[in-house]
């Protein structure tokens, strides 16, 4: 009876086993049945998309021909002619651009342009490009227009497709409102083309006239700019040149010699020394390539685009109630020994960080960029380390070509002042300080964006005033208590005003009772507490909170009208 029962509990376990068995089977057929469906899905689609886009055994002839055309057109400069750039520590033209711009953000318009001159066997060399590279990109992600001029073909001359291609880069630029950076070396004016060529350079000196004001212009000398050429740089806002392979001139100098029978070198003549210290017309000068285009990156990072927006914000860790104790020493400085500016500037910017443009021309005045609690500011300062700060012709034209390009593109202004006069002498009359000096007047008058000013020491007769003076339009003006605002200095005018007094007094007490009116001078008529209870300026602060004090009226003027005056009306004293 056992037995009988041990069997069929067996033989039911064996049905269950078999049934679950038979389950499991039927559960794999139907997975592999979908699987199945899903390959034969997969491989029709696959069949749809190749019947689509059928794979290319042999590439068409018409993409071989372009594909070989591109290729050629950007491989064309002749291998010596690369070698003899190489010599001279020199960059190609599309180097200079893959330095300039952020990676892989180049493109380039007007690659297959070709010249259409006929003559002197031009057109049948298919020359693509005509000897520059234009097009679009970016630095530090924000967008710009630029063009390379590319030495090694024609020598960078330049024709009338040459002319026409970068009239068009910057038209599109002004357009949408972007800086235009052009990177020069050329031979000049192609003498193939004759008037063609001169009529493109005329055509691109109106459009830098178009953009003027508008957007941003950056010229980047890299070799020769003769002739004509030269006038394109003098039209932009700024000019970078490099040490030993920059050089520009109106007339080389063998025409110097043929005409004046004077011996000079192309360095002496044109180079980038003598441009940034002695015409005023360089800006920037670097050691190499590479270093001039790192600062033009730098520069960009504190202008707008455009005339319509505002430079770009970058926040700062540094305080802006950072004190200055070195203001506190100022005070207590000989108001006649001289110091370097630079150095408040420093101890002022965020992280103590300065772009000085034209430092090596009219060093009596200081001007460049910083940035306070991380808004940018223009600054323009009187330097007394170098003619003891005084005002003349090149001062007044370097601080007063910058004001006006602030105003231009919504830069607020700080001005520090420590200005004896204007620079006395003969040779300063007869150059025209008075018309020179009239610019920076106009400039600062017509400016309309924020303007904060801060006299640091003395602040005498017409130079005070041309120095964004209360009643010439600053906005705020604050002075230190070191601060000596007057018509003239107390030395000078106690001669005027006490002459028969030191003149009848006996020779062992006229030095004394002269440092006596002097100090009576400076206390009645030159100080700055003085000045403070007629409203000439705002208020006497405490010099270690002298950045604070800034960056709280700068904070004030934020929204300030930047409607100009009298748009297209003015007549400055060129």
């Amino acid at each position: 009876m056992d037995e009988k029962k041990v069997n069929n509990e067996s033989k039911d376990n064996i049905k269950e086993t078999e049934k679950k068995e038979n389950k499991d089977i039927s559960k794999n057929d139907t997975d592999l049945k979908k699987e199945n469906k899903k390959e034969e899905v997969s491989a029709s689609k696959k069949k749809e998309v190749s019947k689509k886009t059928p794979h290319l055994k042999e590439i068409p002839p018409k993409l071989v021909k372009f594909r070989e055309i591109i290729n050629n057109a950007l491989n064309q400069s002749p291998q010596d002619k690369i070698e003899a750039q190489r010599k001279k520590g020199k960059l190609t033209a599309r180097e200079r651009i893959a330095y300039l711009l952020d990676e892989g953000s180049f493109n380039e318009i007007g690659l297959l342009v070709e010249s259409r001159c006929t003559d002197f066997g031009i057109k049948d060399k298919h020359i693509k490009g005509d000897g520059v590279i234009c097009g679009f990109g970016k630095i530090n992600g924000r967008k710009v227009a630029v063009f390379s001029q590319d030495f090694t073909i024609l020598g960078g001359s330049l024709g009338l497709a040459h002319a026409k291609k970068i009239s068009y880069i910057m038209e599109i630029a002004k357009k949408v409102g972007i800086p235009v950076i052009g990177i020069l070396d050329s031979g000049g004016a192609r003498i193939q083309e004759g008037v063609d060529s001169l009529d493109g350079y005329a055509e691109i000196f109106r459009k830098n006239v178009e953009c003027s004001g508008v957007i941003p212009q950056i010229s980047v000398i890299v070799g020769p700019c003769a002739g004509g050429a030269v006038y394109s740089p003098a039209l932009t806002d700024f000019v970078f040149m490099v040490n030993g392979i920059s050089n520009m001139f109106v007339t080389g100098p063998a025409v110097v010699k043929a005409a004046t029978g004077e011996d000079v070198d192309f360095e002496t003549l044109g180079g980038a020394k003598t441009h940034a210290s002695k015409s005023g017309v360089c800006h920037f000068v670097s050691n190499s390539e590479q270093e001039c285009f790192r600062t033009v990156r730098e520069l960009l990072s504190y202008l707008p685009s455009n005339s319509a927006e505002k430079p770009p914000v970058i926040m700062s860790q540094d305080p802006p109630d950072r004190e200055i104790p070195l203001l506190e020493k100022l005070c207590a400085l000989d108001s006649k020994k001289p110091y370097r500016v630079h150095h408040i500037i420093w101890w002022l910017a965020d992280e103590h960080k300065f772009l000085e443009v034209h430092k090596d021309f009219a060093k009596n005045i200081v001007i460049g960029f910083i940035r306070l609690n991380g808004e940018v500011v223009g600054v323009v300062a009187n330097n007394s380390a170098y003619m003891a700060g005084a005002l003349d012709i090149d001062a007044s034209d370097k601080a007063a070509r910058f004001v006006r390009f602030l105003n231009n593109f919504n830069i607020p202004i700080l001005t520090l002042v420590d200005v004896p006069g204007y620079w006395p002498g003969v040779k300063q009359e007869h150059g025209g300080i008075i018309r020179h000096g009239a610019k920076l007047l106009y400039a600062y008058a017509e400016a309309t964006v924020p303007k904060v000013t801060l006299i640091l020491r003395k602040a005498y007769g017409g130079a005070y005033i041309a120095m964004s003076s209360k009643h010439l339009g600053g906005d705020i003006n604050f002075a230190l208590p070191s601060a000596e605002i007057a018509v003239m200095g107390p030395s000078g005018a106690i001669e005027i005003l006490y002459s028969k007094q030191l003149s009848q007094a006996k020779d062992d007490e006229r030095e004394s009772l002269r440092q006596k009116l002097i100090n009576e001078y400076s206390e009645k008529f030159a100080s700055p507490y003085q000045t403070a209870s007629t409203l000439s300026i705002d208020e006497v602060i405490e010099p270690k909170l002298a950045r604070k004090k800034i960056i709280d009226a700068f904070s004030i003027l934020k929204n300030k009208n930047l409607n100009p005056i009298n748009p297209k009306k003015g007549n400055i004293p060129l």
